[in-house]
Formats: structure tokens, sequence, C-alpha cells
């Protein structure tokens, strides 16, 4: 299992790499769109749509994500993404993008009413009645929650790979965090019906390890050339130390979230791991569950930070 584990990682990274390398928007963009497309193939086959409508729900995302990239201007096949013109100037507030941001905000602003209010509710009564929601909604979900995935990753990489790198590594160490230390304090539950390993102390050891890691990408900012500011150092610089780690520390909730959510998603199903597409990983959605909604959140939070 374990040399598995390592082969399909490093088949991985070969593949991605490059995309992250180059200058071009498309090799990134659709590379995630392929595996966006593959995590909307596994959502519906979870949820009770197998078959050919699990192959059309996979289509489905793929074809909203590139609509809707088009009808917002974004361009997934040029040199680089359309930006924000600089005569806007910058802004500072909810629903206001910051120069160079080519998504509107109010895209994000969504993200947070979906996911904030509902990741709690479906946490909350999902173990009774997510499979009384029907079907079609339950797949409209889906096919929402990862187009905007796929955008906030485009629009992401769109700020630098600097910027990208720190998003995927505030989920990992709240990921790490909450297994090192759920191991070695863990003593109450945090949602034993979903995911019975985790636990409180899991999640504050994650926030912990946030916050230390934002401490020394701070400095790597500061002291080693990047091609852009990382997330923490904007969320420094727009919302100040107390603020940032408020902020940190929200993000990193929020990928407890949606790693429960899939938990429940597939708990619900009676499935272990999302699909096999990944040898020795799973499936897709098990690899990007907590991104699902720190990509999006993580831009909504950029709304209030200079930059």
């Amino acid at each position: 299992m374990l040399k598995q584990r390592v082969i399909t990682a490093l088949i991985l990274v070969a593949i991605l790499l490059p995309t992250l390398a180059a200058q071009a928007a498309w090799p990134f963009a659709i590379l995630t769109l392929v595996f966006i497309s593959a995590a909307g193939w596994e959502w519906s086959r979870l949820n009770e749509a197998p078959g050919a409508r699990a192959v059309m729900m996979g289509a489905a995302v793929a074809g909203a994500c590139l609509f809707v990239a088009q009808s917002l201007g974004l361009s997934v096949w040029g040199a680089q993404l359309s930006a924000v013109s600089e005569s806007v100037g910058h802004v500072h507030g909810w629903g206001h993008p910051l120069v160079g941001f080519a998504t509107p905000a109010v895209i994000w602003l969504v993200a947070v009413a979906v996911w904030v209010p509902g990741g709690a509710a479906v946490l909350r009564f999902g173990t009774e009645y997510w499979k009384q929601v029907p079907q079609l909604l339950r797949r409209l979900l889906g096919l929402g929650l990862l187009m905007l995935a796929w955008l906030a990753l485009v629009e992401s990489k769109a700020q630098g790979l600097n910027y990208l790198l720190s998003v995927f590594c505030l989920v990992w160490a709240a990921d790490i965090g909450a297994y090192f230390g759920g191991r070695a304090f863990g003593k109450n539950k945090l949602a034993p019906s979903i995911s019975p390993g985790k636990s409180w102390e899991g999640v504050w050891s994650g926030m912990l390890a946030v916050a230390l890691l934002s401490v020394i990408w701070i400095w790597i900012d500061r002291n080693i050339g990047v091609d852009a500011p990382s997330l923490y150092s904007r969320l420094l610089m727009g919302l100040g130390p107390a603020g940032m780690l408020v902020a940190l520390a929200f993000l990193a909730a929020m990928s407890v979230v949606g790693d429960l959510f899939e938990s429940l998603i597939k708990r619900q199903a009676g499935a272990k791991d999302s699909s096999q597409l990944l040898p020795g990983h799973g499936g897709v959605l098990d690899r990007i569950d907590a991104l699902l909604p720190v990509l999006p959140l993580s831009l909504a939070l950029m709304t209030l930070c200079h930059g």
C-alpha cells in the first residue's frame, strides 16, 4: 500500500509541477479542470447517481467551469489571466476585489454564504437528513461547490505561485497538526457520528500549526525573493496580526468542515473512499475535500486586504 501511495504521489507531482511553472494560464487550468471534473463524477456516484449520470455530472462540472470563466472574462487559454484594470485603485472592504484580481468579489461572498451556514447545517443535521434532500439538489450543490473551487484555483494561481502554495500548505498544516495533536491529546470527540477519529484537541492543534506556518512563511516573504506575497503576508498587511490569526483560524476550521462534509457523504453512501482513481490515495474528493471551502473563502478574505 505504501509503495502504491508513493508511486501515485510521484506521478501526480511530475504532472503538476510543469503546470505550476508554466507562465501560461492554460496548463494549470486544464489539469485542474480534469481533476475537478473527476471529483464531480465521484460526487454523483456518492449521491446515488452512478453510471451515465455520473459521467454527465463530470461533464457538467467541466462545462459550467468553462462557461462561468468565459462569462467573467477569465482567460484560461491565453498567456495569462485577465486582470482588473490598474485604474480601479485599492479598495478595502467586503465585496471589493483587489487590483490584479479578475473574478468579481461577489463570487467569493456567495461562497461564504454557502459554506459557513450551509456547512454548519450539514454537519449538525446531515446524518439524519442528507439522503432526504432530493438527489437533483445534491448534485447541483456539488456542481456549484466544485465550480467555485476551480475558479478559486485559477484565480489563486494568477496571484502567483507563492500565494497558491501558501493556501495549499495552510490546509496541509492544519491536517498534519490535527493528526498529531489529536493522537497526542485527543479526548473530546469533534463529530463522532461522522468521523470518530477527529477531536477538538486536534482542531486546536491544527490551528496552532497554521499559525506557526504563517510566521515562517512571512519571514520567507520578507527575506527571500518570491514571485508574489503569500496569503499570510496579505492577511497581515490588510488585517494586522490579530486579524490575521483570526482569519487563519477561520480557514483552518473551514478545512475541517470540508473534510467532515465529505466524510459524511461517504458514510451516507456506505463508501470508504470517494473512488479508486488515485491508487493508494482513494479518490480526488478524498484529496481535495478540505480545499473546497478554503480556496474560495481565502479569496473572500482577500477582499478585506490591501495588496
